[in-house]
């Protein structure tokens, strides 16, 4: 999944160049290319299928130029994941009713990959097995309020891999006393927004929870994959229902299963998360693109064009990013307010800056 504009990542991520097209960690891949090499350790690259908006059709193709046109799907405007995923399923169940999935953003950091390839492939066998779908949870670390969270209970199943468990509920970004008490009771992991089903039983699970969604899309079958697609789905998407994945279809099913997995996963939400990523120098200041000098200052992440150099003196604790129009000084314990900025922007200076 490949289609969101990332605006917590303002200035950074633009719209017409979000943050799954950047190198945002300063190792020379994108985000969305970094996802791509780690899923070819799973499957084969002609099985692998980017969901993008239609506007994003070119950078895909510049930053990922083997994949054919058949494997990028274009989405005519932005629905939230139930759509995408939807659209991707019956595709997919078009060319191969067998066909295994994992669904996955492409803008999450895994550190881990080995131990992430091993983790997808114990979630096929469960999910191969029976009608349900795994997703992966990554046990929390600190009471987060920007994750969503998932409780599991143990199996009534015996299950071949012991970290498997049944999910009993999802809850979409408590409050942070809420965080405090899911880490303590240690039945509840971060939803890593990745998950594991086969054709068939995602079809099933848009057929029973969201049957709207399901009519739309299944009266596709015999256009899928041919030159007629896209006009077809322009359709749908001018109709079907804005809505997530997990308040579509997992928190209302009953046959989810969750897998514990220390991946070395972040979902590189904001600055915040981006932080602890990236190297810091001796007064733990992040410089993305070491074009930066730092006086009397700390804590602090930086970044710059690479054409540009940034003096910064005095300043403790704050976000600075600087773009050839747009310029972000802003404390990092304020983070949050940064879809505000974005929102006041446009309201006042209209789309330019956006």
């Amino acid at each position: 999944m490949a289609g969101g504009i990332g605006s917590r990542f303002w200035p950074m991520s633009r719209t017409n160049h979000p943050k799954q097209f950047i190198d945002i960690l300063g190792l020379g891949q994108t985000l969305l290319q970094l996802t791509y090499n780690r899923f070819l350790k799973i499957c084969p690259p002609q099985n692998i299928i980017v969901v993008t908006n239609d506007s994003y059709k070119s950078l895909v193709k510049e930053q990922l130029p083997n994949l054919s046109d058949n494997q990028i799907l274009l989405e005519p405007s932005r629905r939230n994941t139930a759509p995408c995923i939807a659209y991707a399923s019956y595709k997919i169940n078009a060319l191969n009713p067998n066909a295994n999935i994992v669904v996955s953003p492409a803008d999450h950091l895994i550190l881990k990959e080995q131990t992430f390839v091993k983790a997808i492939n114990s979630c096929f066998r469960k999910a191969a097995s029976e009608d349900c779908i795994v997703t992966l949870g990554i046990k929390p670390s600190r009471p987060d309020t920007g994750y969503g969270y998932i409780q599991f209970v143990e199996s009534t199943a015996k299950e071949a891999d012991k970290r498997i468990k049944k999910v009993k509920t999802f809850t979409e970004k408590p409050d942070h006393d809420m965080a405090k008490f899911f880490m303590r009771s240690g039945d509840f992991l971060w939803n890593s927004g990745i998950f594991i089903g086969t054709s068939k039983s995602l079809l099933n699970a848009f057929e029973e929870h969201m049957p709207e969604t399901a009519v739309l899309f299944k009266e596709g079958n015999s256009v899928y994959n041919t030159e007629n697609e896209f006009e077809f789905i322009k359709g749908v998407y001018s109709v079907c229902k804005n809505i997530s994945i997990d308040y579509g279809v997992m928190e209302k099913a009953s046959n989810v299963y969750v897998r514990s997995s220390i991946i070395g996963w972040s979902d590189l939400g904001t600055y915040g998360s981006l932080y602890t990523h990236i190297h810091k120098d001796d007064k733990h200041n992040a410089v993305i693109n070491k074009n930066a000098l730092m006086y009397n200052s700390e804590n602090c992440i930086v970044s710059a064009p690479k054409n540009k150099l940034m003096v910064i003196e005095g300043l403790d604790n704050y976000i600075v990013v600087d773009t050839k129009d747009v310029l972000l000084i802003c404390k990092k314990e304020n983070e949050q307010q940064i879809r505000q900025f974005v929102n006041d922007v446009k309201m006042s200076k209209g789309d330019k800056f956006i």
